[in-house]
């Protein structure tokens, strides 16, 4: 998400990093710059024209243009804009309630509020650990009760049993009766959509609102739509009293002008974003860790977080073990690359790290994707003493191996030296005192100086590819991008 926009101002901002010294008029024609780059992300003209105002007005200030390094404190404010432009707080959901708290999803056909009320349903029943109870009140789309109960049934919800018939009220007092007598902690009314926004459905909407008195009232609107969607967010906004809006499908929108403008044109949080068609992919928006996205600074926190939610321990703690050991064979390096994988693959890992923003889209593409996915084939085509004994495996076993995956010896010659680097980096890492020196080693030198003493080349542009990369659960195979190359 956002790859268009960011890519455009990390072009601004490292040209203004590489000088010295800044005039007025460096900063006022790189703002021009990023004004241009968000009007061509899609963002509206009146929140572009504001945001860059307010940010040329701080950047041209003296304390910026004669400080030491006066292109990071123009990107810093630049950062601290963009903050403010998305919502300077996370939104969180209001479901400290008498219960049940009732949540309203709202929205026009298509853009994706049943899924997302499945998704939220989900995330408050796992995460939040509340009993949850969903109710569809779209009697006019065919099927769409239907719909609601089989995602149910996915995401291991409750539904609301159906009944022919009946109206949206009265479908959702039926709910609130339900959801009180059988202590549900949140009820979740999944409304009817239009094709655009009129007097009947805003009719509808208020009487659900009236029978209901939802603790939250989310919109949902489809990111790809841009100011079709802040447009349709206006709508809503001032028909009903919404408390934040959920955008879906912002893994596709590369432009990002839709939640850039949502915040300053309706006045709402962006409380969600829906990061992909699995029921697990709604992701809490944070505006500090998307701004630091789009600036190719990293969103390390959510990658700790993203890793927290993938490593298996179990897992974990086995591969510990045997690295304290300085043992490391390659079912383990496969349990890594699985991880890797459960946790979005290596461009999604380049785009938290900081630094390696602009070696994602490199990785993307000279992988097209595949890299892990390459890897994984070969590793499952050996047998189970090739992979616990990789010294065995010699010339035949390699054509065998390459013709089972549907890759090349070449390939898998590569493969088996990531291996070796990665097993001689645990025995680096044994002979150094194991990981609690490594531990003191991340507090005295930082991480270039614990990166250095274990893997030669780990870091970025020192010639070992992305490296291993310790300081990620479960590491980064060295060399694992350049795999799926033509």
């Amino acid at each position: 998400m956002f790859d268009t926009l960011s890519d455009r101002l990390s072009g601004v901002f490292d040209r203004l990093r590489g000088r010295g010294a800044l005039t007025e008029d460096d900063v006022r024609a790189a703002m021009r710059e990023v004004r241009v780059a968000l009007l061509e992300a899609d963002v509206a003209l009146p929140v572009a024209r504001e945001f860059v105002d307010a940010a040329t007005e701080k950047a041209v200030g003296q304390e910026v243009l004669r400080s030491v390094t006066p292109g990071q404190q123009v990107v810093k404010i630049v950062h601290d804009a963009l903050v403010e432009m998305l919502g300077p707080d996370t939104a969180e959901l209001n479901t400290n309630v008498a219960p049940p708290a009732v949540i309203m999803m709202v929205g026009l056909q298509g853009s994706g509020k049943t899924t997302t009320t499945a998704k939220l349903a989900k995330r408050l029943s796992e995460k939040d650990r509340k009993k949850v109870l969903m109710a569809s009140l779209d009697v006019a789309r065919p099927a769409a009760q239907e719909q609601l109960a089989v995602l149910g049934r996915q995401v291991n919800v409750d539904t609301l049993p159906i009944v022919a018939g009946q109206n949206p009220v009265e479908i959702a007092g039926r709910a609130m009766n339900s959801a009180r007598l059988q202590g549900y902690d949140v009820l979740l009314l999944d409304t009817a959509g239009r094709l655009h926004v009129d007097d009947a459905l805003m009719a509808e909407m208020k009487a659900v609102a009236a029978a209901s008195r939802p603790t939250e009232t989310l919109l949902v609107v489809d990111s790809l739509t841009g100011q079709d969607a802040v447009n349709v967010a206006k709508g809503f906004a001032g028909e009903v009293e919404l408390s934040g809006v959920v955008l879906t499908r912002m893994d596709g929108d590369a432009r990002g002008g839709a939640a850039l403008s949502m915040r300053s044109v309706t006045g709402k949080p962006i409380k969600f974003a829906g990061t992909g068609e699995a029921m697990d992919a709604l992701e809490a928006f944070h505006p500090q860790r998307v701004a630091g996205r789009i600036l190719g600074m990293g969103d390390v926190v959510s990658l700790v977080e993203r890793a927290a939610e993938t490593i298996q321990v179990e897992d974990a703690e086995k591969l510990a073990a045997k690295m304290a050991k300085g043992k490391f064979d390659l079912d383990d390096l496969r349990m890594q690359l699985q991880q890797m994988q459960r946790m979005g693959g290596l461009g999604a890992l380049a785009g938290m790290l900081p630094g390696l923003k602009g070696m994602k889209g490199a990785m993307d593409k000279a992988a097209d994707g595949k890299a892990l996915v390459h890897l994984e084939a070969m590793l499952s085509s050996m047998t189970a003493k090739e992979r616990a004994a990789p010294n065995v495996i010699n010339a035949k076993r390699k054509i065998r191996i390459a013709k089972g995956s549907g890759r090349t010896v070449q390939e898998v010659n590569k493969l088996l030296k990531m291996h070796q680097e990665m097993e001689g980096a645990m025995k680096r890492l044994k002979k150094m005192g194991g990981l609690g020196k490594l531990a003191a080693m991340f507090g005295k030198g930082g991480l270039e100086g614990a990166m250095g003493g274990l893997l030669p080349g780990a870091m970025p542009g020192a010639g070992g590819g992305m490296g291993g990369l310790p300081g990620l659960p479960g590491g980064l195979p060295p060399g694992a991008h350049k795999f799926g190359k033509k």
